[in-house]
């Protein structure tokens, strides 16, 4: 997926909101994640000019948190359980059939944007395992026959 083009002035008008204090700059890349669904460079570069700080020292801030991307997420972030528990009950075939239905691994985003796939090493749901969270949905003891359903009406349910 392409990095999106973003208006100069949207940025500074985040930007704006903010303090030239240091303590806001994770704040501040928190606010463009949620909006843009990444951190873009020249919101990067941008807010080291708003607070004078190195553009190094933000991306180890945008580096360490692994909420935080650089690069252009999904508008429906995919989190697959790969905990003990879910290991053990099939987590990695699901990893498998997420690519065989998507087309997309850990990391990466489909062409039309519209899902990216997380591993995470706990959901705190071992219970349900196999389990995976779609923009805050939980759905529990997942198999490989439910996943397109599930992409399915995340992507209907987005429509309405």
């Amino acid at each position: 997926m392409a990095e999106q083009t973003i208006p100069q002035e949207q940025i500074s008008d985040l930007l704006d909101a903010y303090p030239k204090e240091r303590r806001w700059a994770l704040p501040a890349m928190q606010d463009m994640q949620r909006k843009y669904n990444y951190v873009p460079r020249y919101g990067l570069e941008a807010l080291a000019e708003h607070l004078g700080c190195t553009l190094a020292s933000l991306y180890s801030i945008v580096t360490f948190y692994k909420a935080l991307s650089l690069k252009p997420k999904g508008k429906h972030i995919i989190r697959i359980c790969d905990g003990t528990a879910c290991h053990i009950r099939g987590a990695v075939n699901l990893i498998g059939g997420i690519y065989r239905t998507l087309g997309i691994g850990p990391g990466e985003t489909t062409e039309d944007g519209e899902f990216s796939l997380e591993t995470v090493n706990c959901l705190g749901s071992c219970a349900l395992a196999p389990a995976m969270v779609i923009d805050g949905r939980y759905y529990s003891k997942v198999t490989m026959e439910s996943l397109p359903g599930v992409f399915k009406s995340v992507s209907e349910e987005a429509a309405l």
